[in-house]
């Protein structure tokens, strides 16, 4: 394998060119939640690694794009990563800064140095040496400089949410008010007065429409197709908490008949007023198609009250106007496009075989940790915090087993090399 491995250095590194190192152990590629819960698992084992980031700060998505007023949406236990619990003195639904908090402290508590400014433009993995090859780009202020890292095994932690998603919405160029994406807004103060079209209805479209609305901005709502919305507490308990109980006993769609059931005591009929749901269930649809039930905190209200105003699907953008497919034309000052994120894995992996297409591991859950030559991926179940967490166990077990084997032969073979030299003195 050694001499694979310096073949494959021969042929692709030029030393004047590039600078390149081997690492011992894993390369993981993003300094997320997913990718600080791998990196924590790992060090529990004993395992070394090297934690890629392309931002100058961990848990960028966190820090850089969300808005203010954000908190969980699910109660703490569910929240927290590996090996260490939120502090006792956080509330249930913790805060946007209280969450960056915790993750700072966590990377602290595992010693977690994540090498910042660092974008992989690709990662190869060679037959023949049977290693990684992983690209990357470093910032430096206006310098950069090509990098490369040799690995045995590669960690793919870029997540769901990489990059966003910007529709192409006919005449949106020609609008001439502002136009951002929910990743830019951080409050409506400096939308006070305006009238503001809010492109999507999911947790980002309901909860900015909301905040909006707290602004005295006049906002509303594109609805395109069908949600599910349920109440974030029933009675005073969570409805995720709820839901993860009666998982334990009852089968997965008559959980969700009773989830609707609960929904429909506490919020009342939301089709009419624009919400209409899907035919399958909030679980079922989350688990088949990744769509994520919308948790509301309180724009239902603004919506019956008609402070928020539900419209259907957008036909054309016209100079300071919406027209909507019904016909319907809005006077508008500003659009924010809740459109949601995307992976952006198949812009620099070069393989075809564990993740598809759209980014995602082709085999579903729970089998979606794990591919051929040492690839695994995290935080790609759709299922949050607590599935980026059981991935990242996962996969710091299996490597730390593979790791340590191949340690004890490494040693086994400088003893070996060590005993036959001494015998020829």
């Amino acid at each position: 394998m050694d001499q694979s491995l310096f073949r494959l250095v021969d042929q692709e590194l030029d030393s004047f060119q590039r600078k390149w190192t081997l690492v011992n152990g894993p390369v993981i590629i993003g300094a997320g939640p997913s990718g600080l819960a791998t990196a924590a698992c790992l060090r529990e084992q004993g395992v070394p690694f090297v934690v890629l980031e392309r931002a100058e700060c961990i848990a960028s998505l966190w820090q850089k794009r969300t808005y203010d007023r954000l908190k969980l949406h699910l109660p703490k236990q569910f929240c927290q990563l590996s090996k260490l619990p939120f502090p006792e003195d956080f509330p249930e639904y913790p805060t946007r800064k209280q969450f960056i908090e915790y993750l700072e402290s966590y990377a602290k508590h595992f010693d977690i140095n994540p090498k910042f400014n660092e974008c992989v433009q690709s990662a190869r993995y060679d037959e023949t040496s049977g290693f990684w090859s992983v690209k990357t780009i470093v910032t430096s202020g206006s310098n950069k400089t090509e990098f490369e890292y040799i690995c045995r095994w590669l960690v793919v932690a870029t997540g769901e949410n990489a990059e966003r998603v910007v529709p192409d919405i006919q005449g949106l160029a020609e609008f001439g008010g502002e136009v951002i994406h929910a990743c830019e807004y951080k409050s409506g103060e400096k939308f006070q007065g305006q009238k503001v079209l809010v492109v999507g209805c999911g947790n980002s479209g309901m909860e900015v429409s909301l905040d909006l609305c707290n602004y005295n901005a006049s906002p509303s709502m594109v609805v395109r197709s069908s949600v599910h919305v349920l109440p974030k507490e029933v009675y005073g308990k969570s409805t995720f908490e709820l839901a993860v109980l009666m998982m334990k006993w009852l089968p997965l769609r008559l959980v969700d008949k009773l989830m609707l059931i609960l929904a429909w005591l506490v919020l009342g009929n939301v089709e009419k007023y624009g919400l209409k749901r899907p035919s399958m269930g909030p679980l079922e649809l989350k688990n088949t198609k990744g769509k994520t039930p919308v948790l509301d905190i309180g724009a239902l209200k603004k919506i019956k009250s008609g402070d928020i105003n539900v419209v259907p699907a957008i036909k054309r953008f016209s100079y300071r106007q919406v027209e909507l497919v019904n016909g319907e034309k809005l006077d508008i000052d500003s659009v924010v496009l809740a459109t949601g994120y995307r992976s952006n894995v198949p812009s620099w992996l070069q393989e075809g075989e564990f993740f598809g297409e759209n980014g995602y591991p082709k085999a579903p859950f729970p089998h979606g940790w794990k591919g051929h030559g040492g690839l695994y991926a995290v935080g790609f179940t759709r299922r949050g915090l607590s599935g980026a967490s059981s991935d990242a166990m996962r996969i710091a077990q299996d490597i730390g087993k593979l790791w340590k084997d191949e340690t004890k032969q490494h040693k086994k073979i400088t003893i070996a090399c060590h005993r036959q030299c001494i015998s020829q003195f």
